[in-house]
């Protein structure tokens, strides 16, 4: 039997059925995707990576497999819960998020000039990566608690406020790339919540003024807000023909290089000079999108990409789907939270957005990155499950 109780769309689900009958409504499809990138980001660590700071390619391989393994666990666990329990919690699940990426800032290692991880005794923590994933559960929320009231200001400027904390913190790290994803998930959950076109242009024209504060304004006066390097990262994209190695710049050239060697089919391992001679710099992490298009050419990086499109269109699907608006916009913040790491990470490797230290989900070596994507997922297949239950109880409703 199913137990159900009213939700904002209507019946919800609360308890599930047997676990054999969850794991098949899971969306197999999203499943599919899921795995496959992972096995292609073993295929792609398992080459000749040398002069690598995390070690051999052995050594890359058997921990990005083991994130893989425990991340998947956790995703199928997280799939069996019901995600309207994460309502109850939100007060405590902002409070761990902000708590968490204080307390790196106040005791976190540093290396190469970022405070980002906890270390831990065998694993190397970064809570603005799990930041992500609560802040989607947070937002959703609070954003349901003032559902009826989305016309006010106030209510688009409390959200605004409540991700701009947790965003503020991690530039001090600094990590430009997840502060950029902390905003790609509320101004969605803004979205798909159904906040009114005024307020949005309210916000971009905010942004486009801070922005002018930060890069024009503030340099002009005598007081930059940001660093040498920071500043350098954001304006590579325009100086692609630097010959200092040491630059932002030169790096994004060896990026463009190894994906034009790459053309149709690729290089392969043995013959992708960029990767192999560590001319390409970050290629296990930031940069492992080009170390694709030279191994494996247009072929492979298209496949990466078509990958990528698969599993955001079925996050899309999940949200059309959801029993209830909570579900739907935690499909909506994962989703987000996917499609901007994507963007970023992609389009910085191209040379058309700004280089940020952003990984590319699923692709990139890393623990932390690795298992909270799988976490998101695993809140995108309990929202699909709980969909499923609730279509599969009202079929049995109209049969009797």
């Amino acid at each position: 039997m199913v137990d159900q109780t009213p939700t904002p769309f209507g019946t919800g689900v609360q308890r599930f059925g047997e676990p054999r009958a969850r794991l098949l409504r899971l969306d197999f499809l999203l499943l599919g995707a899921t795995i496959a990138l992972l096995a292609f980001s073993v295929v792609t660590l398992n080459g000749p990576l040398t002069s690598d700071p995390e070690g051999s390619a052995t050594s890359l391989v058997t921990r990005q497999v083991a994130y893989a393994l425990a991340g998947l666990v956790l995703m199928l666990f997280i799939a069996r819960i019901d995600y309207t329990r994460f309502r109850e919690l939100r007060v405590g699940i902002y409070c761990t998020m902000i708590g968490l990426i204080v307390l790196v800032l106040a005791t976190g290692g540093v290396t190469r000039g970022s405070r980002r991880w906890l270390e831990l005794p065998f694993f190397r923590f970064q809570p603005s990566e799990l930041g992500k994933v609560l802040l989607v559960l947070a937002l959703s929320a609070f954003l349901i608690d003032r559902v009826r009231r989305l016309s006010d200001r106030e209510v688009t400027s409390r959200i605004m406020l409540l991700a701009l904390l947790p965003t503020m913190l991690v530039m001090l790290q600094p990590d430009l790339g997840t502060s950029i994803v902390y905003v790609a998930i509320a101004l969605m959950l803004l979205f798909v919540a159904g906040t009114k076109w005024t307020h949005f242009a309210a916000l971009a024209g905010m942004a486009i003024a801070a922005t002018t504060l930060v890069l024009v304004i503030a340099p002009a006066v005598g007081v930059p807000l940001l660093k040498g390097y920071q500043k350098e990262r954001l304006t590579a994209f325009l100086h692609k023909d630097d010959a200092d190695p040491k630059s932002q710049g030169y790096q994004l050239k060896q990026s463009l290089t190894a994906i034009g060697s790459g053309q149709k089919t690729g290089r392969g391992a043995a013959e992708a000079t960029q990767t192999r001679f560590a001319f390409l710099p970050e290629r296990h992490t930031d940069f492992i999108f080009a170390v694709i298009g030279e191994r494996y050419g247009f072929v492979g990086a298209g496949l990466v990409l078509s990958l990528y499109a698969l599993m955001i269109w079925r996050a899309l699907r999940i949200l059309t789907l959801s029993k209830n608006l909570y579900g739907a916009l935690i499909a909506g913040g994962v989703t987000a939270m996917l499609l901007a790491q994507v963007f970023v990470n992609v389009g910085g490797n191209l040379g058309i957005m700004p280089i940020t230290g952003i990984p590319l989900p699923l692709m990139s070596y890393g623990g932390s990155s690795v298992v909270m994507t799988l976490i998101a997922l695993g809140l995108l297949q309990s929202v699909h499950v709980q969909a499923r239950e609730v279509a599969s109880a009202k079929q049995a409703e109209l049969a009797a």
